[in-house]
């Protein structure tokens, strides 16, 4: 591929910017710190994050059915704080991308899975915003990776050819199928080998 080729980023956050809001790690800490039944918790989640996730259920209702369907000895707020507070910077990866978009004048286009209270804390907390123009978050308009349609989404509002952006993602399955519909696809496995990668495309700070 030529250099400048490139003219768009689509990033995943969590895993590449940012650890996971609420994955498996972040709730087996909350099932320690708050001594909670981890495999029931865990069933529940299962069953019903995806809808959170989709912006289709309350994220209070979300924790009504996960953790508050019974009485605890804690408050949902003091819940909310420690969930929250699990979300993780990657300072070099963020300011790495910054450089790159400053350099090539790239547009950069968020596509993740992330649900609407956490996104929003997460966008405020990290300065995302200085990052990226546009979140194409699942909860923002409710689909999921890896259905197709969302990278279909993220396309059309980027208004950019498939063959000219670059789809960076820690999940591999996600990579793929964004190369289905002509996109370029990096799978992400850390900085350093990120920053190979793109030399490939040209894209170097």
């Amino acid at each position: 591929m030529k250099r400048g080729s490139i003219t768009t980023l689509f990033l995943d956050i969590g895993g590449v910017l940012l650890s996971n809001g609420w994955g498996s790690e972040q709730r087996n800490k909350a099932i320690a710190h708050f001594k909670l039944d981890g495999e029931e918790m865990n069933e529940r989640h299962h069953l019903t994050f995806d809808t959170y996730e989709e912006g289709k259920l309350a994220f209070k209702e979300y924790l009504k059915r996960v953790v508050f369907y019974e009485k605890r000895k804690f408050s949902e707020t003091e819940f909310i704080k420690f969930m929250f507070n699990q979300s993780v910077g990657y300072p070099e990866a963020i300011n790495f991308f910054k450089d790159l978009k400053k350099r090539y004048s790239l547009k950069v286009i968020a596509v993740s899975n992330e649900g609407r209270e956490l996104n929003a804390y997460r966008i405020k907390k990290f300065k995302l915003n200085t990052l990226f123009d546009a979140f194409v978050s699942s909860s923002y308009v409710h689909l999921r990776k890896p259905d197709a349609d969302i990278f279909r989404m993220a396309i059309d509002i980027s208004q950019s050819a498939p063959a000219q952006s670059l789809y960076v993602d820690d999940r591999l399955m996600f990579v793929e199928v964004a190369e289905a519909l002509g996109l370029n696809g990096m799978h992400y496995t850390g900085l350093d080998l990120a920053k190979k990668h793109l030399r490939k495309f040209g894209l170097t700070v």
